[in-house]
């Protein structure tokens, strides 16, 4: 992959699963927060799988388009987009009623000093949402950082582990977790919490930062020793499947890679790549925020693009200069100050 065209078409393509999921699903699939990272993505992935699949449904997506391109770009991929704050109680209610709701909308970076708008997105506004969607079923993103660091040679946190969040940021998202449970309960909505870490494409990501770093020759601090990772197509094909498992209460889901990807040798694998010696800085901790994802491969397989995959193409990519966006991920972060 050369291009962003090429990265799109590459993130679109349904498998035949989740085509196959998508015929039988009843109801449109409404994207709220589609403005982020993976909103776009996950919408064309939908808008193919649904004309591969022969059906009539609809894609809509909602979110305030700080991004006039955006909203036109996904209107000519065919997706209803629709302008809302949805913070705005009369815009949200006079959003239309759909029976799949994919909750993306959240806030993370920017929290410290700004707390109470994080606690606001993420914890307040799901109870509003649950209302208004009360008789649909609700994929409500989350993410790892519910849990405590664990120790590495356990192999990340379970669905069933003790959550523990580190700092304002995950406790807000726990928040999030339990509004939704408690409407659950309330409505008997069906419902699937999506606990995410970390999606990669060749635009943002761990691997992309770590690739960055060895190419400059600058150092790749390992204190935060080892992550999980998923290539962003493979966690949008998660993300429209888990309307599949939906349940009251709700199914927990830890989306990520099969792997415990150690941070030293992922950068000694993009130093092999790029004929460079990496930099390392710090020494590895016993524990990491890692997640075990062997529920999300029993329910649906594992990921089409695998660990190594991945790495070739951020490398070439890096070594390209493709295009990237401006938004660490902030991985290395052990205090949960984001």
């Amino acid at each position: 992959m050369n291009t962003i065209k090429q990265l799109e078409q590459q993130l679109a393509q349904p498998s035949d699963a989740l085509i196959q999921e998508i015929a039988r699903l009843d109801g449109d699939i409404m994207l709220l927060g589609i403005g982020g990272k993976m909103g776009p993505s996950l919408a064309r992935l939908a808008i193919n799988a649904i004309k591969a699949a022969g059906v009539d449904k609809k894609v809509i997506g909602a979110s305030r388009f700080s991004d006039v391109e955006l909203k036109r770009e996904l209107e000519a991929d065919g997706v209803e987009t629709l302008s809302v704050d949805l913070l705005n109680e009369a815009e949200l209610q006079r959003l239309p009623d759909v029976k799949n709701v994919l909750y993306m909308a959240g806030n993370k970076f920017g929290t410290l000093g700004n707390e109470h708008f994080t606690w606001a997105m993420n914890a307040y506004l799901p109870g509003r949402v649950a209302e208004k969607y009360k008789e649909s079923r609700i994929v409500a993103f989350s993410t790892g950082n519910v849990y405590p660091f664990t120790p590495v040679k356990q192999g990340g946190a379970m669905e069933t582990s003790p959550v523990g969040p580190v700092g304002e940021y995950g406790q807000s998202c726990l928040g999030r977790e339990r509004v939704f449970e408690h409407f659950s309960h309330k409505y008997d909505i069906p419902m699937a919490i999506y606990r995410l870490n970390y999606a990669i494409d060749m635009r943002y990501g761990v691997l992309l930062e770590i690739a960055k770093s060895v190419r400059a020759g600058k150092p790749v601090n390992v204190e935060m020793g080892h992550f999980n990772c998923i290539w962003q197509g493979d966690a949008n094909e998660i993300a429209l499947r888990a309307l599949s498992v939906c349940d009251t209460p709700p199914t927990v889901l830890n989306v990520t890679g099969p792997e415990t990807v150690s941070t030293r040798w992922a950068a000694t694998m993009f130093g092999e790549r790029f004929g460079v010696t990496p930099q390392f800085v710090g020494e590895e901790s016993d524990n990491a925020l890692l997640s075990h994802s062997g529920k999300v491969m029993q329910l649906f397989g594992y990921p089409r693009v695998s660990l190594v995959q991945m790495i070739d193409w951020i490398a070439a990519w890096v070594e390209q200069d493709g295009p990237y966006w401006n938004k660490p991920t902030h991985f290395q972060e052990r205090e949960g100050k984001y």
